[in-house]
C-alpha cells in the first residue's frame, strides 16, 4: 500500500514540474523553441504513460473503494475545472472548442461506460 501511493506520488510530482516548466508561468526561464518541443513532447508521453500505461493495483475491498472514490473526485474537480473555463472563456467572448470537446468527451464516456457497466453486471 505505502509503496503504490508512493510510485503514485512520485509520478503525479513528475508530471506536475513538467506541466510548470512546459506553461512557464511566471517567466522564469526563457527557453528557446527547441527547449519548448522538447519539453511538450516530453510531458505528452509522461502523461500518456501516466494517464494510459500506469496501472493501479488495488490490495483488498478497501483499496478499490479508494481508487474508485479517487476517481469520482477527479472526474468531479476536471468537469468543474473545464465548466469553469467555458464560463470565463465565455465571458470573454471567445470560448476555445477543446475546453467544450473535453467536457462533452468526459460526460459522455462517463455514461457509456455506466451503460456498459450496468449491461455486463
Amino acid at each position: 500500500m505505502k509503496n503504490n501511493s508512493l510510485k503514485e506520488m512520485s509520478i503525479t510530482a513528475v508530471l506536475v514540474v513538467l506541466a510548470l516548466f512546459v506553461l512557464n508561468p511566471f517567466n522564469f526561464w526563457m527557453p528557446t523553441m527547441a527547449h519548448m518541443i522538447i519539453l511538450a513532447l516530453l510531458l505528452v508521453v509522461f502523461a500518456v504513460f501516466a494517464i494510459f500505461l500506469y496501472r493501479e493495483k488495488p490490495g483488498d475491498e478497501r483499496d478499490v473503494l479508494h481508487t474508485m472514490n479517487s476517481g469520482r473526485v477527479a472526474f468531479l474537480v476536471g468537469s468543474a475545472l473545464l465548466t469553469l473555463g467555458i464560463v470565463v472563456q465565455a465571458l470573454q467572448d471567445s470560448v476555445d472548442p477543446w475546453l467544450v470537446a473535453t467536457l462533452v468527451g468526459m460526460v459522455l464516456s462517463k455514461l457509456l461506460s455506466r451503460i456498459y457497466s450496468d449491461k455486463k453486471q
